[in-house]
């Protein structure tokens, strides 16, 4: 069975513009991709854990920044995967070049976890930052 992925989805407004966080997994798989792999900061909840906290860990691991204020609780979504993600919205403003993410390691070799995070305009076209 799989785990269920609690994550938080960051929003701002600018200049009248809603827009959301998100963030790029690194690694060498993803090396060179960028459809479908922009997504909210998310991880795995471990059995007996709290959804919320759990999305709270991941999104400090997963970005070094700490989320704070009202969490706005989104409905639950399948991801291809078979995963369910539950995720809250919360109202933050981060620096997508200030992202420091914990390392995976593969193979000898050390990877970000997340090599980019940017702020994307609420349409979800296009890719953060552009």
């Amino acid at each position: 069975m799989t785990k269920p992925g609690p994550g938080l989805l960051p929003y701002r407004r600018r200049n009248g513009v809603l827009e959301v966080f998100l963030v790029h997994p690194g690694g060498p798989f993803w090396a060179e991709k960028d459809d479908d792999a922009w997504s909210i900061p998310k991880g795995e909840l471990d059995a007996g854990g709290e959804p919320l906290a759990a999305a709270r860990r991941e999104f400090i691991e997963e970005t070094g920044f700490t989320a704070d204020g009202e969490f706005l609780p989104l409905s639950a979504l399948q991801q291809p995967s078979g995963k369910i993600l539950h995720a809250w919205a919360v109202q933050g403003d981060f620096d997508p070049a200030l992202v420091r993410s914990n390392t995976l390691t593969l193979q000898g070799r050390t990877y970000p976890e997340i090599d980019c995070a940017g702020w994307l305009e609420r349409s979800l076209r296009g890719r953060p930052g552009s």
